[in-house]
Formats: structure tokens, sequence, C-alpha cells
């Protein structure tokens, strides 16, 4: 970097291809009039006024058709005058080009004439004084080279001047005509007006372009993008117009042979920046801690890179969670206030990232210093890591960023004097010349990784050193992790102890080796001895088989065990240094250590539990998580456990509890949820939960305690020894199950207040008084399985047909309690409440009964801050559908919560049907069209008996306590409640009843696993953000430890799903945890034969679509290897790489094995005869067409082969390499060789449209390079259709003729057999299933036509974001049409639009052949028209830092009726974080013709945090203020009949990009230059760090294109007769697939 002030240079790349033809062919490449002195002209184009006039005509006579410089044809009774005025127009316009033709070769003479002799001194003369420069292509061939001219300043100056006047008469002069034209038409001519009340040259008048745009089959209008107010034309016109239609359709088949191929190319070519400032070089900083860094305040030496987002091994310690409940909530862990008067301890710390001493691997993100330079800033020169046990000098958080001795700059003695404090120093590590910031770093250090650290608490922190001269650094701020216990098998089988439990077994080994099997873990797996004896023999297979009897023993056995346990255990400390006794002997632990003197340094409390657990510490719960905690995995292979710091709890305090020996004593709870493992065993409809491992609540325990001195660490209270003194009780849950909710016991709970304290510490009843209340605490009983993990698995690979087995017989589970796996620490972040909902409105709906309206559907639940108060009963006895509770005692009153996510059209009460789990449910009062009893038959005999009645599995909370004639005790204990805590519902409604008045300060708490959100969308068309909202609520939605596809009815994870989807989420959220555990969780359900299934447990679900032998539906199980790929492109994790390629491997041998048998088997004929439409397949999921499940097969199959080439290239696995490829490319060709036709076309040889159609050959590179356009072109014919669905219909007959005929003349309906119905579209809707609608929307981007793609996104009517919105929808739905039985209305399988939204519309994704997010492509493109879009933003967040690009059009007309017309000005900003890099594609019509661009950037960087914050507050107010989609379908029910009402929402609020807030009016900016257009290439620019700035100054709007009379259903037949459909479709770098290309492998 030869100057601090200039960001890296860029390349521009020159290339030779003649202007295209259509609509946008003869746009100027440069400048076309005068502009403002910021830029120049480029005299080696030859541009002038007069061509610029001419490409002006040109450009709208041309019709899309050619050059014709004529006027277009005229109806009859245009007056011939119209002729006069063309004439005299274009002899205006040859005479203004005639005086600038002189003026150039006047300038140009005088130019050369003071340039000879001397150009390399006004060269270097310019490049230091110039405020402006300007570097453009020549339309020259591809091996010619650019040419560059420069003029000296003062001849530029000059010729500026005299242009400028010379526009000034080409104002004047279009004036005149246009007023003539006016006068002639009647006054029928749009005129538009500047501030001097002159009419713009390019403003054409609309009537003349209208006619030149039906003259190819083409209908524009002046009314919005509604299309509620579209022009009508005659009958007899309309005939015409389509005959001529038929006509030329009827000739195509002869037109294909005289369409111009076109000419292959390379066609984006790199080009270079010469901009530099020296201005700021020496800036003084100021404040240089103003960024937050890891967990608080960067500090240090003013470096220009600051870190920040600290992770360990991906996870980020988290601090509280932003939807936590008050403070107050966590004085006990049952959710009530606590009764102690002791001063409560607050925890103020969510999550402690724990991991494996062997497995440190550390990372963090980069974010500029606020006034540091760019060129400072563009990559870390150096770094350094430092950790330390952890310091608690005082009791809040503040701890981790207090003070420290530790220096960045240290001599060597100066680190030995630190040795007791330091327990590793990386020292600090220079980095290779473009390296930047490394993806991660793997400590391998003893003192650091060696196994006596188990247990112990971390700090670490790291410092940068920037780029600049002399390089300065940044410090983070001190985070923490903890150091964990493993294990390398299951230690579930306890079959062999007969002794006492303070004996070891086989499992429980303690020696130093290495590879011990425990590793630090003491504790073992306990349960109440109700749960582990209320177990049966059978209760392992009798959901497996038809026996009823086995079923319903089984059901008697659970609910004798489905109240939830809660166990503690007591802690006591030695009153002082006398004591002779040491902590492990007096808490049950090992050996231990002996000196009371050593003061305790750190406690780390590590807990697991199945089903779901909840830990306190002297009443104070230690997270809000609980839900899913563990995360759902195949608990019979690996169960993840949590750490918790509570070394401030041990730390003496004057209020501490004191024992009469002088012991301080504690108490350690765990409270327990059933979650996915001893759920209600329902059979389900087609969830089958029984193929899940099942057995006894149970839980595991042991804390580390690490002393101050010496360093040691020792275990405390390890569950399973009865010295450990661990009670449990059931507690005050009656039931808790994931589909159905909780019954919460307030009488129970009111009894247990404090249990987890010492003042009510009470011991245990004698194991053998069964007269005790099962609320009595007991001694636990260990955990015994009788079956091992590999009977297990080989019972599921029988019954998934993936073993070979000559059984005659059906194999069942011979087993009580399941095998329950190795212990590893948390994988990903835990589910926390991470957003407050607050209601929308509360309304009363009768008989007690109150509606609560949250504005947006979530997963959690309520939050009853103050309770609720006392039940009523209704008024005449009976409880509303979903209210009652049958199985209470008489003398119980009750208050039940149901929760749904939309309204029951007819009643307005929540429709139950919708969220029913597992699809239990009689399809509701207006599809009642199951049978009587069939939920109750389907669910087993332990469907609950209180949801009967309603024909549903209902959503619902039920808050039980015993009846009492004091009024004020029944109020007192009601008003305990607070909330469910083992459960999570999908709803945005809830209906509570039965209270006289709704409860008082009552929110919702919305649960997801809490990894960061770190992308962000934003535009000013509500319909496109309402899509990018709903996409992005069902995604928060269905991220609860597992990706689900819906989160109410299955709540597990499809590989379908995951492959749709994860572009979109990796977009919203750092994943990079996450989809780690998800891979992970696909290796375990992988069966011996390398098959993996479509869901990562195996649930006989689908397996009929597979290719056999206990293979998923082959696009759904490839998500594994496909997500794979993926998350090396963000995340650069090459451990994950490593660690999975021997499964996906395998999985890819299966395939090369059985793929093909399996297709036959399936009935796919090698020729493909007789396949005319979807086969054994799921393939695009949901689409209005038939689906072509031969393709997606096929394709997956190529991509399974394309993904191991690509991750074996990143392991130098050449030979895989080699051996992958050779199959990608013969499943390719085989692909092309059945689907490829004469006339362009892509599809099956049998078949008509399917879906997917061409779009996804296309994106993925499998249609060859040299027919891209061809097929591009032929994917025009592709027409929409009617759409017959039943809800529709029933719309239809509900509506008022007025409503009716608005839809008919919107062009919504389309005629079907006579009669009015829906239609869904191809280009102005959303046809496409769970995957084309991705291919589909970025392929036309991509391919120029991004014009369309925004149609597509911005329609309305069946099939489009706007129709779920017009009905209410606020999370995306399963189905583009309206279902009130069937499908989920919160599904993001059809959210894969929202990283299209960011990446094209915005314009930033990441780069297709980056690694680790380092480098992202900024593509903004731009509609045709400012109706449809008139700005957008969009921030990508990677590895590196946050990429953030926004872009507006500036000057609109005042009249938006001149949006189709005007000429404006684009406005782009872009930010690269330091150590990230960009590709910026310069703007560019979609016809591939350039335009110049003015570029500069920030001389410092402003501060970027504060920025946003700024800018979120702003958006956040103008939600607040519900400016988003404003109408929606409401039925009435008194008339029977939907009408159209407008209200305001918040959803799909417009807001401006950060990069345009008004706090950067401020920024110095460098000297501006130009780039200039090309008509033969685009240009591309390498961007390093840094703010920049980009104005295109004329930039011509035109209207969009849409089809005849039927335009919403049509074809684009107007695109397909384009002569050039070219350019990007014929760049060669779009022809084949790169092995380091993860974006388009499919």
């Amino acid at each position: 970097m030869a100057n601090a002030g200039q960001p890296p240079s860029t390349r521009r790349r020159v290339g030779g291809r003649g202007t295209a033809d259509g609509i946008d062919a003869a746009l100027p490449s440069s400048s076309a009039s005068a502009h403002s002195s910021s830029h120049s002209l480029d005299s080696s184009n030859g541009s002038s006024h007069a061509a610029a006039a001419t490409a002006t005509h040109r450009r709208w006579r041309g019709g899309g058709v050619g050059n014709n410089l004529q006027p277009p044809s005229r109806s009859s009774s245009r007056s011939s005058r119209s002729i006069l005025v063309w004439i005299i127009q274009l002899i205006a316009i040859f005479a203004i080009a005639i005086l600038v033709a002189i003026a150039l070769d006047r300038h140009g003479a005088s130019s050369s004439s003071s340039s000879s002799g001397g150009s390399t001194s006004t060269a270097i003369d310019l490049a230091s004084s110039s405020e402006n420069r300007i570097i453009s292509n020549e339309d020259v061939s591809s091996t010619a080279t650019s040419s560059l001219r420069i003029m000296a300043h003062d001849d530029i100056q000059a010729l500026e001047n005299e242009l400028h006047s010379l526009s000034v008469q080409v104002r004047r002069v279009s004036n005149e005509i246009a007023k003539l034209v006016a006068a002639d038409d009647g006054g029928s001519a749009v005129v538009a007006k500047s501030h001097e009340d002159t009419l713009k040259p390019d403003i054409i008048i609309y009537n003349e372009l209208e006619d030149d745009y039906k003259k190819n089959g083409m209908i524009i209008t002046t009314s919005d993008y509604e299309g509620t107010t579209a022009r009508k034309e005659s009958k007899d016109s309309q005939k015409k117009e389509d005959s001529k239609r038929k006509k030329k359709k009827g000739k195509q088949q002869e037109e294909e042979t005289t369409i111009k191929k076109v000419t292959p190319k390379k066609y984006w070519i790199r080009t270079n920046l010469s901009i530099t400032d020296d201005s700021s070089t020496n800036i003084n900083i100021e404040n240089p801690s103003t960024i937050m860094g890891g967990d608080g305040n960067g500090s240090g030496g003013g470096g220009a890179i600051i870190p920040f987002d600290l992770s360990v091994n991906h996870l980020q310690r988290i601090i509280l969670a932003p939807g936590s409940p008050n403070n107050d909530h966590r004085n006990s862990s049952s959710g009530t206030s606590n009764s102690n008067s002791r001063p409560v301890v607050v925890i103020d710390e969510e999550f402690l990232p724990v991991v494996k001493s062997h497995e440190i691997y550390f990372r963090w993100r980069s974010q500029s210093r606020p006034t540091s330079l760019p060129g400072d800033a563009v990559r870390t020169s150096a770094y350094r890591i430092v950790a330390r046990r952890a310091q608690y000098h005082h009791y809040s958080s503040a701890s981790l960023d207090g003070s420290d001795t530790i220096k960045d700059e240290m001599d060597e003695e100066e680190v030995e004097s630190l040795s007791s404090i330091l327990l590793w120093d990386s020292g600090k590590i220079s980095l290779a010349e473009g390296g930047g910031s490394p993806d991660v770093v793997h400590c391998t250090d003893p003192q650091l990784t060696h196994k006596a650290m188990i247990g112990s608490i971390i700090e670490w922190r790291v410092t940068v050193w920037d780029s600049s001269r002399q390089p300065r650094w940044s410090t983070s701020s001190w985070t923490k992790f903890a150091i964990g216990p493993t294990q390398h098998s299951g230690i579930s089988n306890y079959d062999e102890v007969d002794g006492d439990d303070d004996e070891k077994d086989a499992n429980d080994n303690s020696n130093d080796d290495e590879d011990d099997d425990t590793n630090g873990w003491e504790a073992r797996w306990i349960s109440h001895p109700i749960d582990i004896e209320s177990w049966d023999e059978t209760d392992g297979k009798a959901f497996w088989g038809k026996d009823e009897g086995h079923k319903k023993t089984a059901c008697r056995n659970w609910e004798k065990r489905s109240q939830l346990p809660i166990f503690r255990a007591k802690l006591t400390l030695p009153s002082s240094s006398s004591s002779s006794s040491n902590l492990a002997t007096i808490n049950g632990g090992g050996d231990g250590y002996t000196d009371n003197d050593d003061e305790i340094a750190s406690a780390l409390l590590v807990v697991s539990g199945l089903g779901s657990f909840r830990a306190s510490f002297d009443g104070v719960s230690l997270s809000s998580s609980g839900p899913l905690d563990p995360p759902f995995t195949d608990y019979a292979q690996r169960v993840s456990y949590r750490g918790f710091d509570v070394t401030k709890f041990l730390k003496k305090r004057d209020n501490d509890d004191v024992n009469g020996s002088g012991e301080r004593e504690h108490v350690v709870g765990i409270s327990m949820g059933s979650g996915w493992w001893d759920h209600r065993p329902l059979t389900g409809d087609f969830i089958r939960l029984f193929y899940f491992p099942r057995g006894a609540v149970t839980c595991i325990a042991q804390l580390y305690v690490t002393y101050k001195n010496s360093g040691k660490t020792e275990v405390l209270l390890p569950t399973g020894r009865s010295s450990s003194g661990w009670q449990v009780a059931k507690g005050h849950l009656r039931e808790s199950s994931l589909f159905s909710g909780e019954y919460i016991d307030l009488q129970a709970m009111e009894t247990f207040e404090g249990w987890d304290t010492v003042a009510r510490w009470d011991g245990v009843s004698p194991a053998d008084d069964r007269t005790k209340s099962i609320h009595s605490w007991v001694e636990p009983k260990l955990y015994k399985s009788d079956m091992t993990l590999e009977s297990w698995r080989y019972a599921l690979h029988v019954r998934a047909h993936a073993t070979a087995t000559n059984l005659r017989k059906t194999v069942f589970p011979e087993h009580t309690l399941s095998p329950i796996g190795k212990l590893i620490p948390l994988e990903i972040p835990p589910v926390l409440p991470m957003e407050r909902v607050h209601p929308d409105e509360i309304y009363g709906l009768g008989q007690g009964r109150w509606m609560i309206d949250f504005g947006k559907g979530f997963s959690g639940m309520l939050r009853f801050e103050n309770g609720v108060p006392s039940p009523i009963v209704p008024p005449d006895g009976n409880y509303p559908r979903g209210h009652s509770v049958s199985t209470l005692s008489s003398d119980e009153s009750f208050i039940t919560v149901v929760y749904g996510e939309s309204l029951q059209m007819e009643s307005g009460d929540i429709n139950i049907a919708l969220v029913a789990g597992m699809g239990l449910h009689d399809g509701g009062p207006r599809h009642n069209v199951k049978k009587v009893g069939y939920v109750e038959a389907k669910g087993g005999p332990c469907f609950p008996k209180d949801h009967i009645k309603d024909g549903s599995l209902l959503q619902r909370d039920v808050y039980i306590l015993p009846r009492s004639t004091d009024s004020s005790r029944a109020a007192g204990s009601f008003s305990h409640a607070r909330q469910s805590h083992f459960t999570t519902h999908s709803f945005r409604f809830a209906e509570i009843c039965c209270l006289a008045d709704p409860p008082s300060d009552i929110y919702a708490m919305s649960y997801r696993t809490a990894f960061n959100e770190w992308g962000d969308f934003s535009s000013s068309n509500v319909r496109i953000n309402g899509g990018y909202e709903l996409t992005k609520n069902a995604l928060n939605s269905n991220m609860l430890s597992v990706q689900s596809d819906c989160p109410h009815r299955e709540k597990i994870q499809y590989g379908g799903d995951i492959i749709a989807d994860s572009p979109a989420s990796l977009h919203v959220y750092d994943l990079s945890s996450f989809y780690r555990k998800v891979i992970n969780d696909w290796k375990d359900q992988q069966w011996d034969n390398g098959a993996y299934a479509g869901t990562s447990i195996w649930l006989a679900l689908n397996d009929y679509a597979g290719i056999g032998d206990g293979s998923g539906e082959t696009v759904w199980a490839s998500a594994p290897v496909v997500l794979t790929a993926r998350h090396f492109q963000h995340y650069g994790d090459l451990r994950l790489l490593e660690e999975s390629f021997g499964t996906h491997l395998k999985w890819y041998e299966f395939l090369r094995t059985h793929f093909d048998e399996g297709m036959t088997n399936k009935g796919y004929r090698d020729d493909l005869k007789g396949y005319t439409k979807a086969g054994s397949g799921l393939g695009d999921w949901l689409s209005f067409r038939g689906r072509d499940t031969w393709l997606t097969h096929q394709s997956f199959y190529m991509a399974t082969a394309r993904c191991i080439a690509y991750i074996a290239s990143k392991l130098d696995k050449m030979k895989e390499v080699d051996r992958a490829l050779q199959l990608a490319n013969s499943v390719r060709e085989r692909i092309v060789g059945l689907y490829l036709r004469n006339d362009g076309s892509f599809l099956p040889p049998e078949a008509k449209d399917l879906s997917p159609g061409p779009e996804m050959s296309l994106y993925s590179r499998v249609v060859p390079g040299d027919e891209r356009c061809r097929v591009l072109r032929s994917y025009f014919k592709r027409k929409g259709h009617s759409w017959p669905g039943s809800e529709e219909n029933y719309f239809l007959s509900e509506i008022s003729e007025k409503t009716l005929q608005q839809m008919v003349s919107s062009g919504e309906l389309t005629m079907r057999g006579g009669n009015w119905t829906m239609g869904w579209s191809q280009w102005h809707g959303f046809n496409e299933g769970i995957f084309a609608i991705r291919y589909a929307l970025k392929t036309l981007s991509d391919n120029g036509f991004h014009n369309l793609a925004i149609s597509k996104a911005s329609g309305f009517g069946a099939g489009t974001f706007e129709y779920m919105l017009s009905h209410n929808a606020t999370t995306m739905w399963e189905s583009w049409w309206r279902s009130e039985d069937l499908y989920s209305r919160n599904h993001p399988m059809l959210g894969a639009s929202a990283e299209w939204m960011v990446s094209a519309v915005a314009g930033v994704g990441l780069h297709p052949t980056t690694t680790g997010g380092k480098k992202v492509l900024f593509w903004p493109r731009f509609p045709n028209s400012a109706r449809t879009l008139e700005y957008a933003s969009a921030t990508q967040g990677t590895r590196r830092g946050d990429f953030s690009v926004a872009w507006k059009f500036e000057d609109l007309p005042g009249d938006s009726d001149l949006y189709d017309f005007a000429i404006v000005k684009v406005h782009i900003r872009l930010y690269v974080p330091p150590d990230g890099s960009a590709i910026f594609r310069l703007p560019e019509y979609g016809n591939g013709t350039g335009v110049d661009s003015v570029i500069r950037f920030a001389t410092q960087f402003p501060d970027m945090m504060i920025i946003k914050t700024l800018s979120s507050q702003e958006c956040n107010d103008r939600r607040k203020a519900k400016n988003g989609f404003d109408y929606n379908w409401e039925y009435d029910r008194e008339e029977k009949q939907w009408a159209k009402i407008y209200r305001k929402k918040a959803i799909g609020t417009p807001c401006h990009g950060y990069l345009f807030h008004s706090s950067l009016s401020a920024v110095a900016w460098s000297s501006p230059e130009t780039v200039g257009g090309s008509s033969a290439n685009g240009i591309e620019l390498d961007l390093g760090p840094g703010l920049y700035d980009v104005m295109v100054d004329n930039w011509q709007l035109k209207p969009e294109m849409k089809g005849d009379e039927d335009w919403r259903v049509e074809s684009m037949y107007g695109y397909y007769d384009e002569k050039n459909i070219g350019p990007h479709c014929s760049d060669l770098d779009t022809f084949e697939w790169s092995v380091d290309d993860a974006s388009h492998l499919i």
C-alpha cells in the first residue's frame, strides 16, 4: 500500500462486442448531456450531444426489435401535423449534432496540439492535480487494448462549458417540440417540468411509446404496479392484437433458424481505480476506544482494526438474552418470587461456552476504528492471543474489562514475570502479505489443552496489528469460556452395578490415560424411582407393531410418571482454615484436595438432562433457557451438556447461609421437562416419535472447584453418588409436552416455593415409606438401560430396509429404557428468549375469553409478570372450543391459554387445526372432512382426553388450582402464575379463558437458538420487504436447536427444507456452529451402507420417495453434503471438512452403487419414455406446476459429486476430485442429452412445462454454454394458469360483484370453464416450488432480466407475497395458496427469495469462489421503472465483518406518473470492513450497456456502529408508526362476505439503509474518479476496506413490459422475440461450473 489514504487497487477488463440490439441497445456508454463539473467527457468514444440525441431517439424508437429511426406508426385519427413535428425534431437534432461535432473537432485539435511533445509531464501533472479523472472502454474487439485519452484540465473545462451551452439549446428545442406534440395530441401527452419549467429531452410522450410497445405485443400502463387500474382497450383492438400475436407465434419455429447466436466471450472485465488522497495521512485520532470489541470496548494503540465478536469453537459468551424477563423473575427457578429475604446474586451470564481441552479454536471478526484510514485497515498484519485463569476481583461483568497488567508489547522478562497469571501466550504472530485475519487459530499448547485444565474457566483476548506503515494495535476486551469433561462413548448402561453406587463400574473409570472413556466425568445419570419403575419390558416396542394391548400398557405407564421431577443437592463449604475436612470429602467427590487456605478461584457447574432441564443455584435460575436444553440430537448417540460459572455464589458474603458448625451452605437445583425424551406416547399421523430413543426423565451434574494458589481442580456433588446427597421429588408440572403444552399445578408451585434454597432444605423420606406424597423428597435411582446402542441401531436399520436381512419376522427393539449417548459440550448457543413481544391488541370474545394479538408469528410462550386473575365459569357453564378440561377433579379450577397462528374465519377464534401437533386434527369446522374419532384413533390410546372434544391436538397451557371459598387466597395463588417452561408454542394469537378481565402486564417471549443475527435488508417496495419479513419471522420461529420445517406440527429437520432455506438463513444469521451441528446430526443418522435419510433422525417418513436401501429422497438426503460446502464458503472451517468428508464419501459411494438401479426400480426409464409428470420423488415441493422429480433426483446426484470434488479440493485429495468431477459431468451430460430440444426448450422428452424448468439447470451451469442464450429465450414462453384451489374458489363465491369486477379489471382473475378463477403467474408472481423459486429469481437477475425477477416478487394475487400479506400473514406459508386446514402458515421453505433480495435487489452476496466469507460480490441491479423500486439496502455478515450496500434513485420527478420515463441519478454506497475485500460490478442496463460511474471513498472511517444504531432506531420508529403493508381481506361473519379493509401494519415498512443516514453528511470524501461505461463489456472493480460513494448522473428509466389482455398469466413473448437477449447468458464465465464455486454447485 503506497499511500495510507488510498483504497486497494482495482482492475478493469476490456473486450470487444458490438452494441446489443434491443430496447436498451443504444443507451449511451458515457454521459449524454452536460452535467456537473465532477464529470468529464470521454472523447475517445466520440460522445457528443448530437450522438446522445441520436442515441436517445433510437433508444425509444427502436421498440426492442432494431434500430428503426422512423417514427412509430400512429392511428388513422392522428393529425398529419405530427409528421411535420417529427421532421422538425429530426432536423433540430441533426443540427445540434453538427454543432457538437464541430466543437469536439476544434477542442480535439487544440488538445492534441497542446499535449504534443510533453505528454508524459502532462499526465504526471494531471495525476497529481486533477480533481476528477475518467477512464472508459472503447467499443473494440476483445483482443484490442483500451485507449486512454487524457486532456488538460483547462481544455476539458472549456469543452464542458460549451457543451453546457449546447445542452441548454437542446432543452429549449425539445420543449418547443413537446408543446407542439402536446397541442397535436389534445393535451394527452405527459409533460415533465424541471425546476426551470423545461422538459427534459429524454422524457418521451406516453401515447407514442405505447404504440411502439404494442407493435411488439406489449402493453404498458400508467397505473401503479398493483395493476388495479389497468388501461382498458376496445374488444376489437384486443382481438386484432391477439390475432397478430398468434400469427407471429405460428412462425416462431421458422424464426428459430434466423435468430442470430450471440458470440461467447468473457464478459466481466476488471479495471483499476487511480484515485488517491494524501490529505489525511497524519490524522490525530481521538477517543480510540469508542467501538465495542469482544464483550466490551476495544482498546490499545489506536489501530485501524478492532477485533470483536470473539468466539471459541464458533461459540460466543452471552451476557443476557434480549427477551429475558426482568431480573426479579430469576429469584426462583420455578418462576415465582423468592420469599427468602437474603439479597440475590443476579447472574449476568446466560451462556458460557464450554469446549474440550484438545479442541480449542479461536476466532474473531474485524471492524474499523472511527477516524482511522482505509489504507491502514486493508488487512491484519499480526495477532496475539493471551489466555489466563478467570479473574474475579468483584462481582460484576466489569471484572472482565477491568485493569490488567498484561501489556500488548512485552519483552521476555515481562512475559516470565506474568507466568503465574497467563496460561498461554501465542506471542505476536505475523501474517503473510495479503492473508489478513486467519479463519481460525487452533491452540495446541499443553498449558491450555492438558486434561488437568478440565473444569477451569478461562479468560482470553486478542490483539491485532493493522497494515499501516508502522502497524498499530488494538486489543479486544476479555471474554471467557470453560474447559469441560469429555466422553468417547456413552455411559448409560448400569445393568452390572449391583452394589454401592459409590463403587466405580466398568464405564466409570478415572485413570490418567488421555483416551480415558470418562476423562473428567464422575457423575452418573439419575432419575426419580417412579420414573424408573414405571417402564414395562414392552414399552420400547409398543408402538412399532400393531399390538393395541402393548400401546395401552405403555400409555398407562407413562401416565404414572407424567408428573415431572425436580432434583437438588446441598453444597457445604468449610468455615475456616482450621477445618480438617476437604470439600470433596464433604460433598461426595473423589480423593479431593486438602488446603483450606487456598482460596476458590472459580467454580464450574456442568449439567445435562433428558428431556429438558433448567439449573439454579441458591434459588437463582442460571439461564432463561429451558424449553429445549439440551438441544435435540439422537440422544442414543450424543447428548450435550451446559456449563455455568457459579463462582460468585461461592465467594464469601456477609449474608451467606451458615449451618450450626459455621459452614457455609448452598443448594444446586435442576428442574425437568420431558422434551423429546419422555414425551406423551402418541402415534402421530406422520410424525412417529416412537422411532426416537426414549427413557425415564434423567439428569447428570457435577461441580468443578478450582483453587487460586495451586491451580488444582476437584469434582464436587457428582450425581449418582449417595455421598453427594442428591434428592428428587415430583414438582409442580403435571405434564409437559413439546406438542400439547403444560399442565401447571399452582398449588404445588406454592408448596415448593424456595425448594432450591438452603432455607427450604429437608431430609429425604424413607425408601419404604409409600404413604408419602409424590411431592416428597426421596433418593434418586441410577438410570439403567438394558439395550446397547448397536442393538438399537440394528433394529432401526432393519425397519428402514437399510441392511440386508433374511429374517422372516419383524425386528423389534427389546428393551425398557433406551441407551444414552456420549456427553459432549453444547455445540450451539442455547435456545433463549430473543425478543419480548408486546400485544398489538387485546379484545374480548365473550364468556370470559380474551384474544391477544401480538402482531406477528413466532415461537415461545406467554409471560404474566403479575400473574393472572382468578378464573370464572362461563355464564352458560359451557367452555368455548379449546378451553374445556375434563381430566381434572371437580374441586379444581383452571385457566387455559390456547395458542395459534391464525383465526377461524367463521367464528373469529383460533384456528386450531392448522397448528395441531403431528397433524392430529379433524379439519376444523370449515373442512370437517375426517370422521368422528379419527384423531383419537390416529393419536393412539394416549391421545389427550382433554383434546378429544375439540378434534385436534391443542397448543395449550393449563394453570390449575384447587377451588377455595377464600377468594383472596385463590387470587394470590393464580397471581403466582408466570409462564410455561419446557415447551414452545407457535403463535401470533393467544386465547385466555375464562377471566372477568384480561391479565395486566402480559407479554410474550420469542425463543430461538441464540446465534447472532448479522444480515438485514430493506427497500422502498412494501411487498418485497414483506416477503423478506415473512421469511425471517418464519426462520426465527423454526430455529429451536434444529432447523425445523414448522414449529408446531412437526418440529423436525427436513433435508429439502434446509437445502432450500440455507442460502437465506446463512444471510440472516451466523450459523457457523448451528450448521455444524446439523451436519453432525446427519452423521449420527447415516446408515452403515452410507445412505442418508431425508430427516436428521429417521422417522420412516417419505422413504417411498427415495431410491431405496434406507435412502431418503435424493434432494433431501443430499442436505448434509451440500450444507458442508456452503458452510465452508461462509466460515472456512477446514476442521468440519476433515471430520465430515468420510461420511459424505460414503453417501457418494452409496449413490454410485445404488442410484441408477434405484431410479429404474422407481419406474424411470433410461430414455424417459412415458414420463410426463412427477414420478417417485418429492422434487420441487408445492409448486403450482407438476414436479419434475427425475430432474431433481439427477441434479442432486450431480450436486453430491460436485460437493465431494469441492471438499476434496480443499483437503488436497486430488484423486477424489478427479473421480467426483468425472461422475458429475457424466450426470450433467445425461440430463442435457435428454432435455435439450431443437427449439431451445429444456424439458423431458414427452413432458410439458414442469418445475423446475430450465432455471435450475441454467443457474447450476448444466445447460451447455453455447446453448444458454437459446434456452433462456425459450424460458420466456412459459405461461401461468388458473388455479382451482378450494379456498380461492370459496373466496370468490363470498365477495361482492363490485369486488369481483375490480379483481377482473386488475388482472388478478382469469377465465376457466366460463367462470372467473384466481390465476397463478409465471412472470408476475411465483409458481415455483421450494427450490425453483431461488433459481428463477437468480437466473433472471443474473442474465439481464432483473426487472422480471422484481416483477415476480412484487406481483399480486395468488402465488405472491402480496397474497399472503393481504390475508394477514406475518410468517411465510407452506404453500402459495391459502389453506384453512392442511398447510402450515409458519413454514420458511418457500423463503429462498430472501437471499436473492439481498444479493440482487440490494446487491451484496458472497463471491462464488470465496472461502470463510473473505470476499463479497457487490452487484446492485435496478428496475426499469422507479414505480417498482426507488431504493434498497442490505448488510451481509461474514466471519471477516459486515459488508453493506445501499442504493437509491435521486432527482425523481415530483409526479410519479413520470417514473417510467425520467432520467435520474443512481446513488450507491458500499462498505467493506477491515480484512475484507469485494468485487464491485459497475451499474449497467439490462442489455449490458454501461454508464459512467463517478467513484470516491471516505478518507477516514466514520463510526459505523453508532450510525447503524441511529439508523435502526429511526427504522424502528417507522415500524411503530406502522408504515408498511396497509390492507387485508377480512371476513364479515354477519354478511358472510369478504371485504378489503385498509389498516396500517408494521410488516413491510420501508427503511433507508444506514449508509445513507444523515449523520454521514459530514464525511470527508476523496477526489472523485469517473469510470466510463462500455457497451462491449461489464466492468468490475476490486475494492478493499473502506466506505465508497458511487454516482451515476444520467440513468434512463422506462416502463416495465407486460403481455396482452391476459397479461398476468401469459408468457413473456416480447422477450422471446428479441433478436439478441445477451450479453450475460453468453458470458464464458457462466458456461462451466468451477470446482471452487460453492454458489452454483446446485
